[in-house]
């Protein structure tokens, strides 16, 4: 790659933060920047935008960050000109929104290790309490972390990972006090409450104990691009620069963690990637030991372990693309040892497993739907949990008791709110131990609608939609609907409640999601039909699914409308070049949209590891696809929709310029008098406000945005 880098003086530079005006749109400068790849040559006038950690962080700006933040600036005091004839319905949503939720919520209890563990939530507070009792409910309640006293005095508050010893006497918690998903280890004794001296920087958030009680192993960031790359063992009372370095994962398209096994006796590392996978064993009470490998990794061999008796039993795609289960001997535990324990099935997707004293659940999906599966070990009957709704999410949760007879999972569908249950395994009785509560008074589930249909897009692919909508919504084709979707890494969004949405509903919206390839919906592969050379299947079934809402009357393009965020983000981006005439709106949330040059760049967070999801463009083929629908490389002089883009200054996901550049670019190229506008957040990164009521304060700015649309004043 050659990059020439031309700074114009001559250019006119302009930004809103210098006029008065401020219903009059920023104008970024422009300052050309030329960037040549396999002999094509890309003009970045945006690339100015980008800067560095360092300068993000330095006590005094520099020029080129002041004029960073001038531009920022300037976009947030036009989007506050240009959405304040709505501050009144953002008001009244966000109360609206607010007064749904239960204040002085509580998580249903989990039993480990001889104590009740639970976190709770006091009227008015943003953040949580996380508590413990000793053998039942009805022992004397133990605060270990008090959100609310922690989180004071901090723009942003977010604890991490929690881990309690062995012992029970000691809790290890982590915090990220910027919103980089960089954080803190810290201790606390919970028998004299006072905090341990030893602190650890710059980790991935997650703890976990040997069994011996004082021993720890943490996973560290690289400083730069902020992979997962180092897992160290640190001795309590110790100083961190006496810590050793247990692993590293030299191959950085990889990354690694650690985690300890259901039957707490074996510690795991996992080395990841997009195409395979790579795990390490070692007794959890002999912590200074040799880590020995399970299966080396091999190019297209994933797999995942967990522990039960004598044997490893590992969840892999050997020879079997939805994935079979195996199970090996922990003192042979090479692939030439691997049994089958649940055969391949070509309709069927083995996603996970719990494993039980007395039975083996397997988590499946079959037609784009979950299915939860109980196998006795002894004699192996099985049969299937049944569920009530067309589209829904099912889910195992909260299971770390190995010798019970009761399995947690939870339930949702867009119209059945969150529903926590205990399944005996044996008599097949259920309980319900907790169903989200929904305030105001005027919920009940039988007001809603919901439906799952099969959208036919342009190369014959069936794509399932869920949607939801309230009793008595006109089908007609002139009620207004939003139509979701994320798309990739194959990450399924299976259909579930939202008491938020109720604001849309309750005014006539529909809600859609459409189940596109790039998930894993239907097996492994939608996800590989949806990624790398293939990904235009992602963006063509969006749209598709949106021409036969309109076609079935659900809706029209004067009020359909779309939002996605990160990789939905990209969506979100390549659907408006490619068919801007067929959304009112849109939404992108922290839009992944400058693919190609993140890509070619390897110090930015998250690229090396991604090159088998996108493509690595230093590679020509790859390149020219990408390029072909990378949404800033394609922007082009013509009327867009209605935009409103959200990011965040912190964020080390999908770093703030893409963003900044993509609507810097838009707004110089669009031909149309509609709205274009963002929310920047200095204060967050990619999971915008970390208190429990202050990110209802951005969604209450997305409803007005399209509720402002639709002319609904209230």
């Amino acid at each position: 790659m050659k990059i020439i880098l031309y700074i114009i003086a001559a250019l006119v530079i302009t930004s809103c933060s210098t006029s008065n005006d401020m219903t009059k749109a920023p104008e970024a400068k422009k300052i050309e920047y030329k960037i040549t790849t396999h002999g094509d040559t890309r003009v970045d006038n945006y690339f100015w935008m980008r800067l560095s950690d360092e300068q993000k962080n330095a006590e005094t700006p520099d020029e080129q960050t002041q004029d960073v933040l001038d531009y920022l600036n300037a976009e947030n005091d036009y989007l506050k000109s240009m959405m304040k004839h709505t501050e009144g319905l953002q008001t009244e949503l966000y109360d609206e929104i607010v007064g749904r939720i239960k204040q002085d919520d509580e998580s249903v209890p989990v039993k480990v290790n001889g104590y009740v563990y639970y976190s709770r939530f006091e009227k008015g507070q943003d953040y949580g309490l996380y508590c413990r009792k000793k053998d039942n409910e009805e022992a004397p309640e133990e605060v270990m972390l008090n959100g609310p006293e922690m989180a004071k005095g901090e723009n942003y508050f977010a604890i991490g990972g929690q881990s309690i010893s062995e012992n029970n006497e000691l809790i290890a918690y982590s915090i990220d006090l910027v919103s980089r998903r960089q954080y803190t280890i810290l201790f606390k004794n919970l028998k004299t409450g006072k905090m341990l001296s030893d602190k650890i920087e710059n980790t991935t958030g997650g703890i976990t104990w040997a069994n011996d009680n004082k021993t720890v192993f943490y996973t560290k960031k690289d400083p730069v691009t902020l992979r997962s790359h180092q897992i160290y063992r640190h001795i309590l009372g110790t100083s961190t620069s006496k810590d050793v370095l247990v692993y590293e994962e030299k191959d950085d398209t990889f990354g690694c963690s650690i985690y300890k096994t259901k039957s707490r006796k074996y510690l795991m590392i996992s080395s990841y990637q997009t195409l395979s996978t790579e795990f390490q064993f070692l007794d959890a009470d002999t912590p200074n030991e040799d880590w020995k490998v399970i299966q080396p990794r091999k190019r297209n061999l994933e797999y995942s372990v967990d522990h039960y008796g004598d044997d490893f039993y590992i969840v892999t795609n050997l020879d079997a693309k939805n994935f079979r289960l195996m199970k090996t001997p922990v003192d042979q535990p090479g692939k030439k040892n691997w049994k089958e324990v649940i055969a391949h099935r070509p309709n069927v997707l083995l996603e996970d497993i719990d494993i039980f004293k007395n039975h083996l659940v397997v988590t499946e999906r079959k037609d784009g739907l979950i299915q939860l599966r109980v196998i006795e070990w002894n004699g192996n009957k099985a049969h299937y949990i049944k569920f009530k709704d067309p589209a829904y999410s099912a889910y195992t949760f909260s299971n770390p008791e190995f010798d019970t007879e009761i399995l947690r999972y939870g339930y949702t569908s867009m119209r059945t709110p969150q529903t926590t249950f205990d399944y005996n395994m044996n008599n097949l009785s259920q309980e319900v131990k907790k169903q989200q509560e929904v305030l105001g008074g005027k919920f009940s589930e039988d007001n809603y609608i919901t439906e799952r249909i099969m959208s036919t897009s342009r190369d014959g692919v069936k794509v399932p939609i869920s949607i939801v909508y309230r009793k008595g919504t006109n089908l007609d084709g002139k009620a207004p609907l939003l139509l979701y979707a994320y798309g990739s890494y194959g990450y399924s969004m299976d259909a579930s409640f939202s008491a938020i949405r109720l604001s849309l509903l309750d005014r006539g919206f529909v809600m859609a999601i459409a189940h596109i390839r790039g998930g894993q919906e239907m097996g492994r592969h939608w996800y590989e039909d949806g990624k790398l050379l293939k990904k235009k299947n992602t963006f063509y079934d969006f749209i598709d699914c949106g021409k036969f809402l309109i076609k079935e009357k659900y809706t029209s393009s004067e009020h359909l409308y779309a939002q996605g965020g990160s990789a939905g983000g990209l969506l979100m981006g390549a659907i408006i070049n490619m068919a801007p005439e067929l959304w009112n709106g849109v939404i992108a949330g922290v839009p992944f949209v400058d693919v190609v040059s993140t890509m070619l760049d390897e110090s930015i967070p998250l690229t090396t590891g991604e090159f088998d999801e996108w493509g690595n463009p230093k590679e020509e083929e790859y390149y020219h696809y990408i390029k072909s629908y990378s949404p800033y490389d394609n922007i082009e002089k013509k009327e867009y929709p209605n935009l409103l883009i959200t990011t965040g200054y912190w964020d080390s996901q999908v770093q703030y310029w893409e963003p900044a550049k993509w609507i810097a670019k838009l707004r110089e190229n669009k031909t149309d008098d509609n709205l274009l506008i963002m929310d920047c957040n200095m204060d967050v990164g990619h999971g915008g406000a970390s208190g429990r009521f202050q990110r209802y304060k951005e969604v209450a700015l997305e409803y007005a945005f399209l509720l402002d649309l639709e002319k609904i004043e209230k």
